[in-house]
């Protein structure tokens, strides 16, 4: 075996034992949710950003505290409501005094860290929603004509409720589109609760270690890039993609009816991304056909804006994905 192949294999074994190490430390507090888990952590080490989706109570907001525990990285959260404001995001000028007069200086907000919970994103309004787009794409935040970069890594974990809910306002496409993933919280089983109120409920709550750096989280997404893809698993990848578009010639019936605009080149990114570390938990260094159509879900759903015909009928963007999947396989 070639000096590169083992340190390949190294870096691959590297990945999930440190995968492992962090879904294990976040079992200790999270009652069930595997897929959620995992998919969040696939999002975090590609360096992507996770919206959560779910009713209030289901413990997205438990599951964002407790991963940020188990990472040795600065975190920060923000209660969004309908008052807050861009300043209160990104940061503002501040008047100081300074060498016998006045000067502007630059006052970092909460963005300013690795891990940013934005609690609740969709209750507050479109004007300062869109002050993290800069960031989430950039990794940088421009104030009166500076940029100022971020640590790396940096990612955003935002919770949103159901859009049914009172209070609440739709995420632009643009910032939607920046999500690597968006993932729905349901409500767990019988034997889930149970164990919930047992883990919560006493005086003792579980402690959650930092069991992972930084730089292994980069390391992670350096050996994510480096795992090989076939020509024809990303041609198949390309064409689930395209065929979210009503206009394209692989899009099956139901998405040219109920298909307004299809995913981005970005759901694509997301997709190659997140089956890769999927086929490196799966012991594999390639990526498979199932390892893509096991990610397009998530990766797309949320980039796939339905017509006025497909909102009337209720369509359900995972059920127009699962077709795209079937017509193609």
């Amino acid at each position: 075996m070639s000096t590169a192949a083992v340190e390949a294999e190294q870096a691959a074994e590297r990945f999930v034992s440190s995968f492992e190490r962090i879904r294990d430390e976040i079992a200790k507090f999270i009652v069930g949710q595997q897929e959620i888990v995992e998919h969040v952590l696939l999002a975090v080490v590609s360096g992507g950003h996770v919206l959560l989706e779910g009713v209030p109570g289901l413990g997205k907001t438990a599951l964002v505290n407790t991963l940020a525990q188990a990472l040795h990285l600065k975190f920060q959260r923000i209660q969004f409501t309908p008052d807050l404001l861009p300043a209160d995001v990104v940061g503002t000028q501040v008047l100081v005094e300074r060498g016998g007069g006045r000067a502007l200086d630059f006052q970092p907000g909460p963005v300013f860290c690795n891990v940013l919970l934005a609690d609740e994103i969709n209750r507050a309004t479109p004007k300062t929603q869109s002050a993290l787009l800069e960031t989430m794409q950039e990794k940088s935040v421009t104030v009166a004509g500076k940029t100022h970069s971020l640590s790396l890594p940096f990612f955003v974990l935002a919770t949103q409720n159901p859009i049914e809910q009172e209070g609440t306002y739709p995420l632009p496409e643009a910032q939607l589109d920046r999500f690597f993933f968006k993932l729905f919280v349901g409500l767990p089983g019988h034997e889930e609760f149970a164990e919930i109120l047992r883990r919560t409920g006493g005086s003792q709550p579980p402690k959650i270690d930092p069991v992972a750096t930084g730089e292994e989280i980069l390391e992670m997404g350096r050996t994510l890039r480096e795992t090989p893809i076939d020509d024809v698993v990303q041609d198949h990848l390309i064409r689930i993609v395209r065929a979210t578009h009503p206009k394209s010639e692989d899009a099956p019936a139901e998405v040219r009816k109920f298909v307004r605009h299809g995913a981005s080149p970005r759901g694509a990114q997301a997709i190659l991304a997140a089956a890769r570390g999927r086929a490196l938990l799966a012991g594999r260094f390639h990526v498979s056909r199932d390892d893509v159509n096991a990610v397009a879900a998530p990766a797309l759903r949320h980039r796939i804006i339905l017509s006025f015909e497909g909102e009337a009928e209720g369509v359900q963007a995972d059920d127009l994905i699962k077709r795209v999947i079937e017509r193609l396989d």
